[in-house]
């Protein structure tokens, strides 16, 4: 017989099943080299302090929802439960594999375009994407050849800088790796991420429609290989779901993988959208 999972063991595994990427589970794909260059990255201290720096922009000075090491926390969480699930579901990846890359560099990709694709922030909030390429650039040049020789070393940056310039809607990612990134930008939409801006008197639509979303998960589905849900508490969330979240699942080339639900979780009686499904 097994043994009971307590109610608290039980909520953690909810919350953090298809929300956080654990390198001690098994995935859908070769992932010890992933694990290699996650625990580099997160042990250093340049990315750290531009983590930091690209905030105060968006945040500090333009009253603009998250844009720091917590968005770039669920962003690659969200990047590599989303990239895990497409694996089990069959789809190919194609950036690694025309470069002549192994497929244990496809969720390197997107793990390093993820954790660096808004530190073009430091310079400017308007157009951030491309500024962040030369800034991603030199921290690549710095990253890579303690995993990769020079030719791969080449190979890889410019994967990475594409999906990290393919995060704007502006752009049209060409790769599989690219959309994901895309996306996983995109569902960070919880109300967490506005909440200094909220508590401060922002009320612009961005953070309004932020304090509706309560909660977004990724599952695989019956007959798709993602299932993205979001509880939403009212009406004003639709704004995070049918505007921000489909321009960034637009043109993803992932949209075929992907169904999208979005609920109101909150029965009043008055409720205005009950669901919203893309």
């Amino acid at each position: 017989m097994s043994e009971e999972v307590p109610d608290d063991e039980k909520e953690d595994e909810r919350t953090t099943a298809g929300r956080v990427y654990d390198p001690e589970e098994d995935h859908a794909f070769p992932d010890e080299r992933l694990n290699e260059v996650l625990a580099f990255v997160d042990s250093d201290a340049e990315i750290t302090a531009y983590l930091e720096a690209q905030n105060v922009n968006p945040v500090d000075r333009k009253g603009y929802n998250d844009h720091g090491a917590k968005h770039i926390e669920i962003v690659r969480n969200r990047a590599l439960c989303l990239y895990d699930l497409l694996k089990a579901g069959g789809v190919s990846f194609n950036g690694a594999q025309q470069q002549r890359l192994d497929e244990a560099d496809e969720p390197v990709i997107i793990a390093l375009a993820a954790t660096l694709h808004d530190i073009g922030h430091v310079v400017h909030r308007d157009d951030h994407s491309y500024y962040s390429i030369p800034l991603a650039a030199d921290v690549l040049d710095r990253i890579l050849p303690e995993f990769y020789d020079l030719e791969d070393a080449v190979r890889m940056k410019g994967e990475v800088l594409h999906a990290i310039l393919c995060h704007h809607t502006e752009e049209t990612p060409l790769t599989h790796e690219a959309g994901v990134v895309r996306v996983a930008d995109g569902l960070d939409m919880e109300r967490g991420r506005s909440r200094v801006p909220y508590e401060s008197g922002g009320r612009g639509i961005n953070t309004v429609s932020s304090q509706a979303i309560e909660r977004v998960t990724l599952t695989a589905d019956v007959d798709i290989p993602v299932l993205v849900e979001i509880e939403m508490t009212n009406a004003a969330g639709v704004y995070q779901v049918d505007e921000l979240l489909k321009s960034k699942v637009d043109y993803s080339g992932l949209t075929e993988y992907l169904r999208i639900v979005a609920v109101n979780t909150r029965d009043d009686g008055n409720q205005i959208v009950e669901r919203v499904e893309l």
